[in-house]
C-alpha cells in the first residue's frame, strides 16, 4: 500500500463511518480469517503456543453460552480480573458478543479496591484465577449481585470464593453462539478510572469505541497494519491504553500479538522477546522504557527489528526519544488520551516531526481545543485545558451511577457546543501542536510562574545519575510553592548532598532558574497507579502529613 507523506494527505478528507449496528466482539473475532494466528503465547522453554481466530471464536462462544446459561442478561457486567493471557481476551470477546458489559480490573488491586468496583458496578460474574479468588473470598458476603466466579487455573475451594473451573465449565458448553445484534451506542466496556480525588468513577464505553480508537491507533503505529506486523505490549490489558490501543486493535486488524509472559518487568527479557517472536509493533509505557534504557548496547546484542512503537501515560522527554532512535531503531510516537476519550492526540513518525516538547496533533477525526474554565478558546501558546468536541465515537457514554460527575465532565461554549473537559493542562501553538503541561492539580505555582512537572522530570532524566523521578510543588512561604524532586538513582550511584546540588544545577542550566528543584529527595521507589503512572497526589499527601 502507498504510504501518505503528510498529515493532510493521510487524513485531510477523512470522515467517520459508523454503522448503526455494530458489535465490538464480532469486529475483533468473527470477521477475521479464522485460520490466521491471533495470539502467540511464549513458553518457558523459548517455544510458543498459538491461538487462531477460530480458537478464540470457539472459546468465546462457549463462554457466552455459559454466561447466558447462568442467567446473565443483556447489559449485565462481567468482571475480568486476569493478567495478560488468552483467557483474558476470550472473556472480553464473549461478553461483547453476548451483549454484556466487560469490566477489566488490575490484579494489583487489594480487597477494598475490588469490593468498591464490584459492588458499585453490580457485577454478576467474574473471570479470574485462584490467587485472586482468595481476595474475592474476603469480600464475597458484601457482593450480593456476584453469582458466578470462574477460575482459569482450576477450581477454588469454598473458602476461596467458591469458584468454578473455567475450562471444565467451558468444555460442557456449545462452541457456537449467535452474537447479539447490538447498536453502536450500546454499552460494552466499563473501566474505572484511577481518579485524582474521591472514589474511582466507572467510565461506560459503547461498542462504537472500537471504531473510535482505530484511526488514532493506526496513526500512532505508523499506518497500522503493514505486512509482517506482530504486536506486543508489556502493559496490563486492564488499562484502556493496553486494551484499546494495542490488544483490541491488533485483533481488529487480524494482526498476531504476543502475550506478555508473567513475572516482573525484566529489560533483558524484553529485548529477547522482541527478537525471538519477531515483534514489529510495540506499546511500552515510559516507565518500562526508562528501565530498558539501563541495558547496555542492546541493539548489538539482540536481533530485533521493530517497525514502529508508541508510548503514553507520561511525557517521554528528549533523552528517551534519542535513546529510542539509537537503540530501538525507531522514533517513538507519543500519544495522549484518557479512559473517557482515548488516543485523541498522537504522532506518526512516518509523516511528522513534532517540535521539541510536543506530544503531537489531534488524532484523525477528533476536534480539540485548549479552553479556559468558561469555555472560551485560548490563544496560541496560552495555558488551558484540553477539550474534545462532543459527540465523538471514542467518547464515553457516562460515569456509572454518577450523573452529576458526568455532567461536570462537560462544558458548553458560547455557541452552545458541548465539549469534554479532560482536566489536563496544555498549550497549543498556531499550527495545532499540543504541549502537555500536567493535570490541573499537578501544575506548580511558584512565585507566579506556572510550572509543569513533566518538563522538570524530563530534564532530570538527562542527568547521568538519574533513573527516574517525580516532581511536585510543596508549600513555601516566599514563593507559595517550590519545586521538589523525588529521585531514584541508577544502581551505580550513591546519594549525597553534592549529587543533589549537581542535579539541581543540571536542571537550572537547562530549563530556567524558577523551574529547578529547590529540594531533592533520594528515594528507592515512587507511588504508581496500576497503569504505571506516577501518583504525584500521593507525594503531596505525604508532604502534607509531614507538615501537620
Amino acid at each position: 500500500m502507498k504510504i501518505a507523506q503528510t498529515y493532510d494527505e493521510a487524513w485531510g478528507d477523512w470522515r467517520w463511518e459508523v454503522p448503526d449496528r455494530f458489535n465490538m466482539g464480532v469486529s475483533v473475532c468473527d470477521v477475521q480469517d479464522q485460520k490466521a494466528t491471533a495470539l502467540i503465547v511464549p513458553q518457558p522453554d523459548g517455544g510458543r503456543r498459538e491461538y487462531s481466530f477460530g480458537d478464540l471464536k470457539a472459546l468465546s462462544s462457549r463462554l457466552s453460552n455459559l454466561l447466558v446459561a447462568h442467567g446473565l442478561q443483556r447489559g449485565d457486567r462481567v468482571a475480568v480480573l486476569l493478567p495478560q493471557m488468552p483467557e483474558t481476551l476470550v472473556a472480553h470477546i464473549a461478553a461483547y458478543r453476548a451483549g454484556l458489559v466487560a469490566m477489566p480490573m488490575a490484579q494489583l488491586f487489594g480487597p477494598d479496591a475490588l469490593e468498591y468496583r464490584l459492588s458499585d458496578s453490580g457485577a454478576r460474574a467474574i473471570v479470574t484465577d485462584r490467587a485472586s479468588c482468595e481476595k474475592i473470598a474476603q469480600i464475597r458476603d458484601s457482593l450480593p449481585n456476584l453469582e458466578l466466579v470462574l477460575s482459569v487455573d482450576g477450581p477454588a475451594d469454598d473458602g476461596a470464593g467458591g469458584a468454578l473451573d473455567f475450562h471444565a465449565e467451558l468444555a460442557r458448553a456449545k462452541d457456537s453462539f449467535a452474537a447479539v445484534d447490538t447498536s453502536n451506542g450500546d454499552p460494552a466496556l466499563l473501566i474505572y478510572t484511577s481518579g485524582t480525588t474521591g472514589n474511582p468513577k466507572g467510565a461506560l464505553l459503547p461498542h462504537r469505541t472500537m471504531i473510535g480508537h482505530v484511526p488514532g491507533v493506526d496513526f500512532i503505529f505508523d499506518f497500522l497494519p503493514q505486512p509482517g506486523d506482530v504486536m506486543w505490549t508489556n502493559a496490563d490489558w486492564a488499562w484502556i491504553g493496553a486494551l484499546m490501543d494495542s490488544a483490541m486493535p491488533a485483533l481488529y486488524h487480524g494482526i498476531p500479538q504476543v502475550v506478555n509472559p508473567p513475572g516482573r518487568f525484566d529489560p533483558e527479557a524484553v529485548f529477547d522477546l522482541l527478537a525471538r517472536y519477531g515483534v514489529r509493533c510495540a506499546f511500552i509505557p515510559p516507565t518500562g522504557l526508562k528501565v530498558m534504557r539501563q541495558v547496555e548496547n542492546p541493539r548489538a546484542r539482540y536481533d530485533y527489528d521493530l517497525r514502529t512503537m508508541f508510548s503514553g501515560g507520561e511525557a517521554l522527554g528528549t533523552s528517551l526519544m534519542d535513546w529510542g532512535r539509537e537503540q530501538l531503531g525507531v522514533t517513538i510516537n507519543e500519544a495522549y488520551g484518557q479512559t473517557e476519550c482515548n488516543v485523541i492526540v498522537g504522532c506518526c513518525a512516518t509523516i511528522m516531526s513534532p517540535p521539541d516538547g510536543s506530544m503531537g496533533l489531534a488524532s484523525p477525526g477528533h476536534t480539540l481545543r485548549i479552553m479556559d474554565e468558561g469555555g472560551s478558546i485560548q490563544a496560541p501558546g496560552d495555558l488551558g485545558t484540553i477539550c474534545v468536541k462532543a459527540p465523538d465515537p471514542v467518547m464515553f457514554l457516562e460515569y456509572w451511577n454518577n450523573p452529576q460527575a458526568t455532567e461536570e465532565k462537560f462544558i458548553t461554549d458560547e455557541n452552545g457546543d458541548r465539549w469534554l473537559d479532560t482536566g489536563d493542562k496544555a498549550t497549543m501553538d498556531d499550527e495545532g501542536w499540543i504541549y502537555f503541561v500536567g493535570r490541573a492539580d499537578d501544575v506548580i505555582n511558584s512565585a507566579g510562574y506556572r510550572i509543569g512537572p513533566a518538563e522538570v522530570e524530563n530534564s532530570l532524566l538527562t542527568h547521568p545519575a538519574v533513573q527516574t523521578s517525580a516532581v511536585i510543588g510543596v508549600p513555601d512561604e516566599a514563593r507559595g510553592e517550590m519545586v521538589k524532586a523525588y529521585v531514584i538513582l541508577k544502581d551505580s550511584q550513591t546519594p549525597s548532598e553534592e549529587l543533589a546540588a549537581d542535579i539541581q544545577n543540571h536542571v537550572k542550566t537547562r530549563l530556567a532558574a524558577h523551574e529547578y528543584p529547590r529540594a531533592v529527595a533520594f528515594v528507592s521507589e515512587l507511588p504508581m497507579t496500576t497503569t504505571g503512572k506516577i501518583q504525584r497526589k500521593v507525594l503531596r499527601e505525604q508532604e502534607a502529613a509531614k507538615a501537620s
